[in-house]
């Protein structure tokens, strides 16, 4: 198993991406801690993780609390003795935020994704390096968007808030990799299980959710779509020690849509 006895901690755990990086990160042999704003989802995920033989933990926590995320680190380290691994996969849900043009989009609703996304990295990222520099051994994760690096229509502040995420990778880990802690982000594309796809489909954009997804599948080389299960198995591999040699950069797993 590629992450047996690793402890890894999953912010956003009860959204698409972060529970399908949770049972995959579970079934490589990884002791899964599962957070997330809702206990619920997390709890119910949790019970699936352990009902198919995997170890797994719920807690409620808010990926924008400093003080909640430290707590709940600290209890991690109580229980299973270090972290090995941060993977952030926090969202933000407002329906505002998508489907207006910038011309006509408040300013605050443009701000709030920048804010949100980059204080939730940040934050996570930030209290994980510290208990992972004593033990000079890490890996800390996020996933962001085509949108970073590709100019799109209707996405508000979306864009901006995915492009600061990859800057932020960067440099923590030009900060981070001599303390032999690595740093990582997935750049998947147009999942349309995400919440981000489901609330851009359901917006007045002149598209369907299968017209929409069809249209994304025409901008990939082999004209599909990535699904979960493919983007959690590269996120596996990422964090495992097979992947030593990344850092400070961004897997691109927009299948082609998006030239490096």
């Amino acid at each position: 198993m590629m992450l047996n006895n690793k402890v890894a901690v999953i912010y956003g755990a009860g959204g698409a991406i972060g529970g399908a990086v949770a049972r995959a990160f579970a079934g490589e042999g990884a002791r899964v801690f599962l957070t997330g704003r809702l206990r619920g989802p997390v709890e119910a995920l949790a019970k699936d993780i352990v009902s198919a033989g995997g170890s797994a933990e719920a807690a409620e926590v808010d990926a924008l609390d400093e003080h909640a995320i430290d707590k709940h680190l600290q209890s991690v380290i109580d229980k299973a003795g270090r972290v090995d691994i941060s993977f952030n996969a926090a969202g933000i849900r407002n329906s505002k935020i998508l489907g207006v043009p910038l011309a006509e989009l408040d300013v605050e609703q443009f701000s709030l994704p920048i804010a949100a996304y980059t204080r939730s990295y940040f934050l996570t990222a930030r209290l994980a390096a510290r208990r992972m520099v004593p033990k000079k051994s890490g890996v800390i994760m996020t996933v962001t968007a085509l949108l970073a690096r590709q100019g799109t229509t209707l996405n508000g502040g979306y864009g901006s808030a995915q492009a600061a995420k990859e800057a932020l990778t960067r440099d923590l880990s030009a900060e981070l990799a001599p303390q032999g802690i690595r740093v990582v982000s997935l750049r998947p594309h147009g999942m349309p299980e995400t919440i981000t796809m489901k609330e851009f489909s359901a917006k007045g954009i002149g598209m369907t959710r299968e017209q929409l997804e069809g249209y994304l599948a025409s901008t990939t080389h082999p004209r599909r779509v990535m699904k979960l299960e493919e983007m959690a198995n590269m996120a596996v591999f990422m964090a495992s020690d097979k992947a030593s040699g990344m850092t400070g950069t961004i897997v691109n797993l927009t299948m082609g849509a998006l030239d490096d």
